[in-house]
């Protein structure tokens, strides 16, 4: 797939279904994460995966929980993590969360960086993806480095969903960049 084409097409899932990703093809995924350029060539980024649906459900319930708890988020969150029925994982048979596995200057770029790469692999496969946000928090609490079974000197990143997508979400509109140009010609004609 052209790198454009899956650029503008690659879009956050938020429906699956239930069929599974298989194994190697997740391990392709994370090939092409560790590709992502890194800060002084560090490679600070650790790949935790989870296909446990109850696991996933559990996790879900934690970090509901949490964000309320700490009010977080706009009210509008609230009332949907209220909701006992809303998955923040939206049900997708996997998530792959992207740590940091040493402290760096500049760990949660190089992990933000090796998760755009994922994503966009995942879309030319076809797959879909969401970085999920409102797990963030709870994640980096003790409670969750332990669901995730990481040392407390770790520090997840991306927590991101993969599967199939149900159907294609639309394209979402996109605000005309601010650019500023600093050069005595201005921008080339």
């Amino acid at each position: 797939m052209e790198l454009l084409r899956a650029i503008d097409g690659r879009r956050s899932v938020r429906e699956y279904t239930d069929a599974p990703v298989d194994d190697e093809v997740l391990r392709e995924l994370i090939e092409a994460a560790v590709k992502a350029p890194s800060a002084i060539n560090q490679q600070p980024w650790s790949f935790i995966v989870i296909k446990d649906k109850a696991r996933l459900a559990s996790m879900s319930d934690q970090a509901k929980a949490y964000f309320l708890k700490a009010s977080l988020g706009a009210p509008a969150h609230r009332d949907m993590l209220n909701d006992p029925a809303f998955h923040i994982f939206y049900h997708a048979p996997v998530l792959v969360v992207i740590a940091a596995a040493e402290p760096t200057d500049w760990a949660v770029e190089d992990c933000a960086l090796a998760a755009e790469n994922l994503m966009l692999a995942a879309y030319a496969k076809g797959l879909g993806t969401c970085w999920i946000g409102f797990a963030q928090h709870w994640l980096a609490t003790a409670d969750g480095k332990a669901a995730l079974g990481l040392l407390a000197t770790y520090a997840p990143i991306a927590p991101i969903v993969v599967g199939h997508p149900r159907r294609e979400p639309p394209p979402v509109p996109r605000k005309t960049p601010e650019i500023r140009w600093i050069n005595q010609a201005g921008p080339a004609a």
